[in-house]
């Protein structure tokens, strides 16, 4: 079923290679107003972006880029400033005891409109070993092979 209030914006395709993610959690983001109009062009990354929870109240967005809107000019926003996260204080306070456990992170999936809203994806995620990874990568081979095969 497709949704036609839902758009996604940006996706961080490294986080499903790099964590095994445990929970996901929907959170609105306070922008100003360039940056929601950057946001709906699509002028955002979250290559390097992570969450932070600040002693169990507030979840901020650290390091996701989001480019200045040209027509902005002299109004435009600083492109990697921490951005807010709204989220209930049941969500942040389950999310702050999981992150205080050794190995737990919690990290931005994608950015999607919903409703003219800018919503961003994040999960609680354990980070992958070496070996992890070589094993998600001969899968994904895997995959690719038997689809190769299927076609011919």
């Amino acid at each position: 079923m497709v949704d036609e209030n839902f758009k996604t914006v940006a996706t961080n395709r490294k986080a499903r290679f790099d964590y095994f993610l445990l929970e996901r959690f929907e959170a609105g983001l306070s922008l100003q107003g360039s940056e929601i109009k950057s946001v709906r062009a699509g002028q955002i990354s979250l290559a390097e972006a992570y969450v932070d929870i600040e002693e169990g109240r507030e979840a901020w967005l650290i390091e996701a880029h989001i480019a200045p809107y040209e027509q902005a000019n002299r109004f435009n926003h600083d492109p990697k400033r921490r951005r807010r996260l709204l989220l209930h204080k049941k969500e942040i306070r389950k999310m702050w005891n999981e992150v205080r456990q050794k190995g737990v992170t919690i990290v931005p999936i994608k950015v999607y409109l919903k409703n003219g809203r800018a919503k961003i994806e994040i999960a609680l995620a354990k980070g992958k070993h070496l070996h992890d990874k070589r094993d998600t990568i001969a899968k994904r081979d895997q995959e690719r092979e038997s689809a190769r095969d299927s076609r011919i």
